[in-house]
């Protein structure tokens, strides 16, 4: 006879109401993992979703995302004919607010070259851009469907396609245009300032800049060795793929990271307590029956296993309750919630853990107890 079985069903609504509750603190340790994880992989997506190898930027600045990085748009041929590069292409980066449906949106614009690196790829709908103005490739998140018009600056967009997942480190999503259009989006003055500079100056300052050039290097061709030689020209910088991500990893999101990853470990260890306390009380309030199967003459394995089957069930019942809330309301979390299988059974292992440890001291309760108890009033 399993006593840890038939003690559930005897008290099962009270038993069902603490698992349901420890099960909600579960689901906020996910929601924590997972919203570590997304914080990461939205940082490297728009790093990664050219699909290249080399970055090449202004001198003295580890841009276009740590830093700020302007560099003149004909860098870009200087770039492609470097020994080892195979495809270059010229990318702008800015984050802008445009009004759609009555709302603000706070997008994060990427201009790049029709044909080159930095074209999105993996289209969920729609289509690439065909023209050289107007047309746009948003992310999902921003809510933008095809044929939506949006305004941008003083021109209207029209959104042609669709891709997902596409977001900064901030969480905003992206926006695709041609380098034409994102060029005089961020460095074309308004006419006001225009006519300020003019009668200051006498001349405008040109739009023909991007912030960065991006690289397709042979395979063949290490990418650090093509990084040096840009390096030694003095007006650039350069970094490989692998330095970019590392860079944004441990500069642009690494406080935020941080931050989340202290609060995890803040709730791995108030759910430890919580469920120490659960089941020291729960043992405490079974002290007479406990007492009852010792006077009887039952081995202290049996009220061991007692103890440590409760505690495992309350564990495994409310993490497999707050692995399927996450899963429910993850997608309508504001920023990216990423839980991988990996997450959930090394959570899975430390709340079997920490139920093992927390039956100690209902255990060790249940041990000094008096069979003579069995027999008071």
């Amino acid at each position: 006879m399993n006593l840890a079985y038939h003690d559930i069903r005897h008290n099962l609504f009270r038993f069902l109401l603490t698992c349901f509750g420890l099960s909600l603190l579960m689901a906020v340790v996910l929601s924590m993992i997972g919203i570590y994880n997304g914080l990461v992989i939205d940082a490297l997506t728009i790093a990664r979703a050219p699909n290249v190898d080399m970055w090449v930027v202004e001198s003295g600045t580890r841009g276009p995302f740590a830093e700020s990085s302007r560099i003149p748009a004909d860098t870009r041929e200087a770039v492609a004919r470097l020994h080892g590069v195979l495809d270059a292409g010229s990318v702008t980066y800015q984050t802008a607010e445009a009004a759609f449906a009555g709302k603000s949106l706070r997008l994060y614009v990427v201009g790049f070259e029709p044909g080159r690196p930095g074209t999105p790829e993996a289209l969920v709908s729609g289509r690439s851009i065909a023209q050289s103005h107007y047309e746009l490739i948003a992310d999902t998140r921003a809510g933008l469907q095809l044929g939506d018009r949006l305004k941008l600056g003083r021109n209207d967009f029209v959104v042609v396609g669709l891709v997902k997942n596409h977001v900064n480190s901030g969480g905003d999503p992206a926006v695709y245009m041609t380098l034409r259009d994102a060029q005089t989006l961020q460095f074309e003055l308004a006419p006001p300032a225009a006519r300020v500079q003019m009668a200051r100056s006498g001349t405008l300052q040109g739009t023909d800049t991007i912030n960065a050039v991006i690289a397709r290097t042979n395979p063949n061709i290490p990418a650090d060795s093509i990084a040096d030689t840009v390096r030694r020209w003095k007006h650039l910088s350069a970094m490989t793929q692998a330095g970019q991500e590392d860079l944004l990893t441990r500069s642009v999101v690494d406080r935020a990271r941080r931050q989340i990853g202290l609060f995890m470990a803040i709730l791995l260890a108030v759910s430890a307590v919580v469920i120490a306390l659960i089941i020291y009380t729960m043992t405490m309030e079974k002290l007479k029956q406990i007492a009852t199967l010792k006077l009887i003459g039952a081995p202290d394995r049996t009220i061991i296993g007692l103890i440590v089957q409760q505690a495992l069930a309350l564990g495994g019942i409310g993490w497999a309750f707050g692995l399927g809330v996450v899963m429910l309301l993850k997608d309508y979390f504001p920023r990216r919630v990423v839980l991988e299988p990996f997450n959930a059974v090394v959570l899975a292992g430390i709340i079997v853990a920490v139920c093992l440890l927390a039956s100690g001291l209902g255990v060790r309760a249940a041990l000094r107890v008096d069979p003579a108890t069995a027999l008071g009033g």
